[in-house]
């Protein structure tokens, strides 16, 4: 598959965000934006499927997360200037549609990027039509992160010993995750993993380990769609039930499948839902 071309943002703060964009609807009318906003590890290719199925009612905008495929990462003489935060995190969201010129999107986060589209419509009420997050805890406990360690000292340990690739090979052999038996996408979906550098990961993951989005899931005014996987290594059914109890305007969906990346293992079944959920809407 050939490797599209990426655009970029510059934020105030110096930092590059990487972003596809894809639009094959009728030009001469108006259309709503889905921001596509990947998991840990993932890029904006990982998506490139949901793209054919969405793209033709919507822009789609797949934006790369901090340190991850081509967006930037705080060099180490930067590690304390730059605030690496909760608050610029969102703020970088928002300054990426405010330079697209974006006013509203949908916001898909998928894994724990549902927390960031869950903080983002919680604050920024106004630029979010509806919110949809995709096996997305609201916190990661110790577990988690132990988890993710895969016998290392820490998660970031990790992602700095093993590099990116390697993290991401550890990963496709651990129960309830990237969940394929086909070596060509496993192989694929790796090569994809460590365009991303192990520090990048690293420091990202430092950033996830006190990210926690249960303070502002009372404050989402906006229609919320979960897709719950059924067998997930980081998720269970019962957390999935419990934020759809917190969120004022949320339906919850379950997607069979064997591991938590649904976006792919599921895709037809995922993009079913969310079409269905955009259209009701």
């Amino acid at each position: 598959m050939q490797t599209p071309n990426r655009h970029f943002i510059r934020h105030p703060n110096g930092q590059t965000t990487a972003y596809l964009y894809d639009t094959f609807v009728d030009p001469w009318g108006p259309a709503e934006t889905i921001l596509i906003q990947h998991g840990f590890g993932r890029t904006a290719e990982h998506f490139y499927h949901w793209v054919p199925a969405l793209g033709r009612r919507y822009n789609v905008l797949r934006r790369e997360l901090r340190g991850h495929g081509g967006s930037s990462v705080p060099s180490p003489g930067q590690n304390d200037a730059y605030d690496y935060s909760t608050a610029t995190i969102i703020d970088e969201i928002k300054d990426t549609l405010d330079q697209l010129g974006i006013e509203r999107v949908h916001f898909v986060g998928e894994s724990t990027s549902g927390m960031l589209a869950e903080i983002f419509a919680a604050t920024h009420p106004g630029r979010v039509h509806s919110v949809i997050v995709c096996s997305s805890p609201t916190h990661l406990p110790l577990a988690a992160q132990q988890f993710l360690a895969f016998g290392k000292s820490s998660w970031p340990a990790a992602c700095r010993e093993l590099g990116s690739r390697g993290w991401a090979e550890q990963l496709t052999t651990a129960s309830g995750t990237v969940s394929s038996s086909d070596p060509a996408y496993l192989e694929w979906w790796m090569d994809r993993v460590a365009v991303s550098d192990g520090e990048g990961l690293a420091s990202y993951a430092e950033f996830l380990g006190r990210l926690d989005s249960r303070p502002y899931l009372g404050r989402i005014k906006a229609p919320m769609l979960i897709l719950c996987p059924t067998n997930s290594a980081m998720v269970t059914i019962e957390s999935m039930r419990d934020l759809a109890a917190e969120v004022p305007n949320a339906q919850l969906q379950m997607i069979e499948a064997k591991g938590h990346e649904i976006y792919a293992e599921a895709e037809d079944q995922c993009l079913a839902k969310v079409l269905g959920f955009l259209g009701s809407l």
